[in-house]
């Protein structure tokens, strides 16, 4: 493999981010990046395969015209894309889950001229499998390094795609959020997620949790790299009923950004979201005052979300997964050994030396149990009820304010396999998950060498609106920014 020394890492790194000049060229050096830092180096274990046609692509990308023309990004591993690469959500049972086919919106992305470099490594089954998980961990890739502190936790589930963005692997990546699996790894990897209103990407060809709040959505250097991918992946898909209203939604989300301003902007800050970490107090208030420096008004918000949120949240979690994933893997094309989460759970125990050595099945035993239908349905209405119209929609009328910030998560803990995250009970990332609305996470800082994101979420389809406050606060934030380190971190 190749040997690169940590100053040149960071300089390759610095070089790259956001270029779209010579794509095959690029195309090269990524790869080369990804051979010197995935398995060799820091051992990031943050991609679990590489597409070998990927510099022939992109050099027939370069007869189309646009700002995506030849531009690599990686795709988390849970999403098809028609190379063949395995699509194994990080799982064995899918190590053969080669389908020969885009998601329709990797072949919007494609015709736009993106070119896919690889996969991205996962928080297996996007960390639906057990309670007890590490962040990042898969029985296909390992376990994913944070590239600030390589003992530290990347976060979940699209935690290869935010550490290969954030160490230079790729100029952009693809995760999916469920609750927070795009906006965690972001914020604890330095950069910048999206995770879009739930219906404005499709979901088809996509390995589900549930078709309620799932989504996939950018992860780059910058908002506006963020949203030239959206525009791109943004679209009705006829074989997913949730994206309908999507092709009247949609926007040029580059264009939305010109001009971004947040003067007179009444802001909430959710105070309750920030935590009791002096630290992390600390750098939202030098954010806050930011944002005021920029003409924003920020206005304090006293909200607790009620308990039963979360928990109902779960319960439809588990119901829908059930169905959803039963639903896609007896679609699957091809000679899988799975076609149901029964037959998931019955492979998990016959190969649990491998797949069950760091963390159990509890969450799919659990939701092969959850049949009961009216109860499903009562969980997802008052859960929706408490995040949407009882939750944002709430807080942003009666406080008149047009967007809510709060830190999108603490600083990353310790990579933990025998119990699993203890990450701290910070920011409010499940209003939008559950509700379905668009959460943006953009660089604040960091604590300690340790990144740590600002949080913008609005209403339903207010895409373009929570990404210009994004854009408009990155241009006068002043906290400076962490920078990898490619080693374990150090007091």
């Amino acid at each position: 493999m190749t040997s690169i020394t940590t100053k040149s890492i960071l300089m390759a790194a610095a070089a790259l981010a956001g270029s779209p000049t010579q794509a095959a060229e690029s195309v090269d050096t990524y790869l080369s990046r990804i051979a010197a830092l995935n398995h060799a180096g820091p051992q990031l274990n943050a991609v679990i395969a590489v597409n070998a046609d990927a510099a022939r692509a992109a050099e027939a990308a370069r007869a189309l015209t646009g700002p995506l023309a030849g531009m690599p990004i990686l795709v988390k591993d849970n999403i098809e894309t028609a190379e063949p690469m395995a699509t194994t959500a990080g799982s064995l049972a899918l190590a053969m889950n080669v389908t020969g086919r885009d998601a329709p919106f990797i072949a919007r992305l494609r015709s736009a001229g993106v070119v896919i470099l690889g996969k991205t490594n996962l928080s297996e089954w996007a960390n639906i499998r057990s309670g007890h998980s590490s962040s990042g961990w898969s029985a296909v890739g390992g376990q994913t390094r944070n590239p600030h502190a390589t003992d530290r936790s990347p976060c979940g589930s699209s935690s290869g795609s935010g550490a290969a963005v954030a160490a230079g692997m790729a100029w952009a990546a693809i995760g999916t959020e469920t609750d927070g699996s795009v906006t965690c790894p972001a914020s604890m990897n330095g950069i910048v997620g999206f995770k879009p209103t739930v219906g404005l990407v499709s979901r088809t060809h996509v390995v589900p949790i549930s078709h309620s709040q799932d989504t996939a959505g950018p992860m780059a250097n910058s908002v506006h790299d963020a949203a030239l991918l959206l525009t791109a992946m943004a679209g009705s898909d006829p074989a997913d009923a949730a994206t309908i209203e999507a092709d009247r939604h949609k926007t040029d989300y580059v264009a939305a950004l010109a001009g971004a301003s947040l003067k007179g902007v009444r802001v909430g800050v959710l105070r309750k979201a920030v935590g009791d970490d002096p630290k992390v107090q600390a750098l939202f208030a030098q954010a806050l005052a930011d944002l005021r420096a920029a003409g924003a008004e920020p206005v304090e918000i006293d909200f607790a979300a009620d308990p039963s949120m979360g928990r109902d949240e779960l319960t439809v979690l588990l119901y829908e997964l059930r169905v959803d994933l039963d639903h896609y893997l007896a679609g699957l094309p091809g000679n899988v050994p799975v076609r149901s989460l029964a037959d998931v759970i019955a492979f998990n125990k016959a190969h649990a030396a491998a797949e069950l050595r760091w963390f159990g099945q509890d969450l799919f035993e659990t939701a092969e149990t959850l049949t009961d239908q009216a109860a499903y349905q009562k969980a997802r209405a008052n859960s929706l009820r408490l995040a949407g119209k009882d939750g944002i929609d709430r807080l942003l009328a009666e406080n008149h304010v047009a967007l809510l910030v709060a830190p999108t998560m603490g600083p990353a803990w310790p990579i933990d396999l025998v119990t699993g995250d203890h990450g701290m009970d910070i920011g409010a990332g499940n209003l939008p998950a559950i509700a379905g609305y668009p959460h943006l996470t953009v660089p604040m800082g960091a604590i300690e060498g340790l990144p740590v994101g600002l949080s913008f979420i609005g209403t339903a389809w207010d895409d373009a609106r929570v990404l210009a406050a994004g854009a408009a606060y990155e241009k006068v934030r002043t906290a400076p920014l962490a920078k990898p380190t490619f080693a374990p971190w150090k007091e």
